[in-house]
């Protein structure tokens, strides 16, 4: 969303698999969310509280001017895949990606930081593009993660166009 200080590692406990701990002043670690594509990162931050009227999303330019599009690089990730036969061999279903109650997917979260091999983070369906992944990582992983110049979403971002059309997504 800035232009720098990406990438921004979080406690507010208000999002889908912050530290359950953030709440209540504690927090047991700082998530960061990604997008693995630019249409999951449009669903997941820009249209993430959108509603769509009459089929489109209708975004003010001044919205949509102030957006950045970031990318990373840096260190190999460990991450854990909570996406198909891996979640369910977890004993886990879709019911992660989809369900309005944090309380079971912080669990979840703190489940993996937790887990003795010290993992970055883990992969998981976006709840808002379900056919496209995202991911969270760990402030334990800050370090490894590097952030590139950011431009602005409205320039020639590859990708924005083919989301934009696909979300029907009109500056007003």
């Amino acid at each position: 969303m800035y232009p720098s200080g990406e990438p921004y590692f979080g406690a507010s406990g208000a999002n889908r698999f912050d530290a359950p701990g953030c709440l209540a002043g504690t927090p047991q670690f700082r998530s960061c969310y990604f997008g693995f594509s630019p249409d999951v990162a449009m669903a997941e931050s820009l249209l993430h509280d959108e509603m769509p009227v009459d089929g489109e999303f209708r975004i003010s330019r001044s919205a949509l001017e102030q957006r950045y599009v970031h990318r990373f690089s840096g260190s190999m990730l460990r991450v854990l895949d909570l996406t198909g036969a891996t979640l369910k061999r977890l004993s886990g279903h879709a019911g992660l990606s989809d369900t309005a109650s944090y309380t079971v997917t912080q669990q979840w979260s703190l489940a993996v930081f937790s887990n003795p091999l010290n993992l970055d983070g883990f992969l998981y369906m976006s709840r808002h593009l379900n056919t496209g992944r995202a991911a969270i990582l760990f402030d334990r992983a800050a370090g490894k993660v590097h952030g590139k110049p950011a431009p602005l979403l409205l320039s020639d971002t590859p990708g924005f166009a083919s989301a934009a059309a696909a979300f029907n997504i009109v500056a007003a």
